[in-house]
């Protein structure tokens, strides 16, 4: 094609020459005032790259989970040597604020580990991305848009704009609610243990019950403190106030009467005051009769232990009761609240308590024969029910997976690994003594059912699939179900 192209220029009286790869035309003293490029070069590309917010999340978290399992490991913070197994699965429980644990926090860290499991509940429960944004900011940095998005994502928001505010008023929020929480375990605590202990349990409990987390100093978790009003109330407001959802406080802050709050704000209080006095009530009636765990309780320990494990299964897993003891229909009852789990933009995991009342409502309406999905006056977008949906379904899936894969490589009752498994979704950290005994694979298996349940189904599935918008629609039909 470039030689019929030039043998045309010489026909036409122009002198065509070659110089630094490029063609130079000339006609007689005349020389034109452009160039042809018989090779066009093309402009260097820098290959960078490029990974989508939900992968930059996990990353994130992992790289997370890496740091906090090699300090854990170091002498410093081990009062007898672990294992590297041992310290990356204390590091991932601790990272995804579960708190499922194979050796004792109390006896086997030295107060420096204790202080670094702390540190990574404190990171994990308020999101590493919080912090980040926090500081780029305050160091007089700009969030980028990739930035921006992946906050976003962390943030569950829909308006990036926001993003500083939210991160900011996430931190101060928490460490004020934090501040209130160990002033009044430290005196409490203070008298019984001596102020350097009793601050320090003070500081410990608060980060891990506040974020949702369940770590506890000593090897019968709060059992020795099942009737004490003190420590069991005070614990279950802070799991109470980190698992509603930060956007539901700084909703409530700003708004401050019932009407003006948002229909999601609204949803969520009165999702988790069911959710919390109707497991009340259950748990009350289910364990009256246990000799086991309420005979041997007076009257109001046997109210403060119905409230404790009301509470604590969305998602904090501290227990004052021994769940190896408690009646099979409690069980049941705690597996449905570990999968429900506590709000978006929290502390807490799980499918969320909103997500659970969409499918309650999408029901409802399905079985009224109604085409529109409302509450509180507003209808409810059909993506937030198709979200619902593939979030409940996902969830389920990736569960039923994880027991199928226990079933075959532990030997252990089945409803104790289906306890085991919902606890690690929901990074919940109650167990009936299997986490312990698991081998290895099994171990490896919870570990990463932990990452799922802090990054959430649909994060984790967005890692290997990005959604895909089509234009083309086709010809609607029903399909006969049920």
């Amino acid at each position: 094609m470039l030689a019929r192209f030039k043998a045309l220029l010489d026909s036409l009286g122009f002198r065509v020459k070659k110089r630094n790869g490029f063609v130079h035309l000339k006609q007689d003293n005349m020389q034109l005032n452009y160039t042809l490029s018989e090779k066009p070069s093309k402009p260097k590309q820098n290959r960078k790259i490029e990974l989508a917010p939900p992968a930059i999340l996990s990353l994130c978290i992992l790289g997370l989970v890496v740091l906090g399992a090699v300090i854990l490991k170091l002498p410093v913070s081990t009062t007898t040597p672990i294992s590297w197994i041992e310290s990356f699965f204390t590091a991932t429980s601790a990272v995804t604020v579960t708190g499922l644990g194979v050796v004792d926090t109390g006896t086997r860290f030295t107060i420096f580990g204790q202080t670094v499991i702390a540190i990574l509940i404190q990171f994990g429960g308020l999101g590493l991305m919080t912090f980040a944004v926090v500081t780029i900011i305050a160091l007089g940095g700009r969030l980028g848009f990739l930035n921006r998005t992946v906050a976003k994502e962390a943030f569950n928001q829909t308006d990036s704009d926001t993003i500083f505010s939210t991160a900011k008023a996430v931190i101060i929020f928490s460490l004020s609610v934090e501040l209130i929480g160990f002033s009044a375990l430290s005196i409490y605590w203070a008298g019984e243990y001596g102020i350097s202990k009793g601050l320090f349990h003070a500081f410990f409990y608060t980060i891990s019950a506040y974020n949702n987390a369940g770590f506890a100093l000593s090897a019968d978790n709060l059992i020795q403190f099942v009737a004490d009003p003190m420590v069991t109330l005070t614990i279950s407001v802070l799991i109470i106030v980190g698992g509603l959802g930060f956007s539901v406080w700084i909703d409530i802050l700003r708004k401050r009467t019932w009407q003006k709050l948002t229909v999601y704000s609204r949803m969520m209080i009165l999702g988790t005051l069911g959710l919390n006095l109707g497991a009340f009530i259950l748990i009350y009636l289910l364990e009256y009769n246990n000799p086991n765990t309420f005979v041997k309780l007076t009257e109001s320990g046997k109210w403060l232990a119905s409230w404790f494990q009301a509470v604590s299964p969305r998602t904090a897993g501290f227990n004052t009761l021994d769940y190896s003891q408690v009646e099979d229909s409690t069980t049941v009852l705690t597996l449905l609240l570990m999968f429900i789990g506590g709000g978006s933009l929290s502390t807490a995991s799980g499918i969320k308590v909103v997500t659970f009342m969409l499918l309650i409502l999408a029901s409802y309406s399905y079985i009224r024969r109604r085409e529109q999905i409302s509450i509180f006056n507003r209808e409810i977008a059909p993506s937030s029910i198709h979200k619902a949906f593939s979030l409940t379904i996902l969830s389920m899936a990736i569960a039923w997976l994880a027991i199928f894969i226990l079933t075959l490589s532990e030997d252990a009752p089945f409803l104790d690994i289906t306890f085991e498994v919902i606890s690690a979704l929901g990074t919940v950290g109650l167990s009936r003594g299997l986490t312990a005994n698991l081998s290895d694979f099994g171990l490896i298996i919870i570990m990463f059912v932990m990452m799922i349940g802090r990054l959430g189904p649909l994060t984790f599935i967005y890692f290997f699939a990005r959604p895909q918008h089509k234009k083309l629609r086709y010809v609607e039909i029903k399909m006969p179900i049920g």
